[in-house]
């Protein structure tokens, strides 16, 4: 980045904390701060260690320090500016969650798009919602979902019954998220019938267990719609699954759909193998490829909802729920500041533009483009400032 470019983004960035409002985190006097200032050349540095004695109030602080990336921590200290981490005194933490775009399983950075590969992440992000809120207990109003301004999003849960976990014990969290090692068979326990006979049942009242117990009733309902020919070469699909046993298989869940609904998996030979099928394909589809060293680290920065991601010159948003659907961050999360006039920048790297309303292909050279396009490719080292 040259010094035209430097001084234009951090001019601009320091235009857009003048205007904007930024709220600081619950206890923030608690919590450690830090920044990336603009600084030449291709090196970064990190200030850190600091309190909210030091830096001010923290809109004053951003529109009169205007950092390329503003962070806070998801600890709590009874010294946060503390220059050792070990005399810090650590209260407790956050518990957050990180998910990456670019790190979903199945998703090839070079080959998907950087809108593309924010849209699957949306949806991961749904996933471990649905996990935090059913499985664990978390309430809408302790956790706190922010698009990063970047790659992805973050989840930010504030409930004191996680506050004090140590590493070890969010690592814990994190594996039962990403369902690592999952004991398939601790799913299914016995459990007596009506007739006072034990068979084997589905954990269906919570975890795990319920999503498997969900999903195994969907496909019997859809298996019932099926002639029986279709149905019974479905089954054989499976592994271990000849044309006898999906002949038992089928006949029990055509005979017994109710049996199904209250999670009796006595199905005959090869419902081990279906139960096994299911539970596979449910954690794949309903895991969260969640960031693990994000969520252990307790005393990690994170950062701050409100401010610029220095490298894609887009708004790191918090989002309320029922937003979560529709938001489209890539024009939802660009500056207002930014709209509204042209500028010139000399593009060093040409293709698609993913950012804004009109995601046109750039030439190489100098050209005139929409202020938040222009901020984009220079934060993203695409292209530099032009004069005017």
């Amino acid at each position: 980045m040259n010094r035209r470019t430097r001084e234009y983004l951090r001019g601009r960035f320091g235009d857009y904390y003048r205007s904007a409002s930024v709220s600081p985190p619950p206890e923030a006097n608690e919590r450690e701060w830090g920044h990336i200032p603009f600084t030449a050349g291709e090196g970064t540095t990190m200030v850190r260690h600091q309190s909210l004695l030091d830096i001010g109030e923290v809109g004053e602080f951003l529109a009169r320090e205007t950092p390329r990336h503003a962070y806070f921590s998801a600890a709590r200290y009874d010294d946060p500016a503390n220059g050792s981490m070990s005399d810090k005194g650590w209260r407790s933490a956050d518990l957050v969650f990180d998910l990456d775009a670019d790190h979903l399983p199945g998703v090839d950075p070079e080959a998907t798009s950087y809108g593309e590969m924010l849209a699957a992440c949306k949806e991961e992000v749904r996933a471990l919602l649905d996990v935090l809120e059913a499985d664990f207990g978390f309430a809408d109003d302790d956790m706190q979902v922010v698009f990063s301004g970047g790659r992805g999003y973050h989840v930010h849960v504030r409930d004191e019954a996680v506050a004090g976990l140590d590493s070890t014990a969010r690592r814990e969290v994190v594996d039962y998220v990403r369902a690592v090692d999952l004991n398939y068979d601790g799913l299914i326990e016995k459990r007596p019938n009506e007739r006072g006979t034990l068979q084997k049942t589905l954990r269906t009242e919570g975890g795990w267990g319920r999503r498997v117990h969900r999903a195994l009733v969907a496909y019997a309902d859809r298996l019932r719609e099926l002639d029986e020919a279709d149905a019974l070469a479905e089954l054989q699909e499976m592994d271990g699954v000849g044309e006898k046993t999906a002949r038992t298989i089928y006949g029990v869940l055509d005979r017994n759909p109710e049996g199904v609904k209250s999670g009796n998996v006595e199905l005959g030979p090869g419902a081990s193998t279906l139960v096994r099928a299911t539970a596979e394909r449910v954690t794949a589809e309903e895991t969260a490829p969640i960031d693990e060293p994000v969520t252990t680290d307790v005393r990690r920065l994170i950062r701050l909802p409100e401010s610029i991601h220095g490298g894609s010159g887009l708004v790191v948003r918090p989002l309320e729920r029922d937003e979560l659907a529709s938001f489209d961050p890539l024009t939802d999360a660009v500056p207002d500041r930014f709209r509204g006039r042209d500028i010139l920048v000399d593009v060093a790297e040409p293709g698609p533009v993913d950012v804004g309303d009109d995601r046109d292909k750039l030439e190489e050279g100098i050209v005139s483009v929409p202020e938040y396009v222009g901020v984009f490719l220079m934060a993203r080292g695409r292209a530099q400032k032009a004069r005017e």
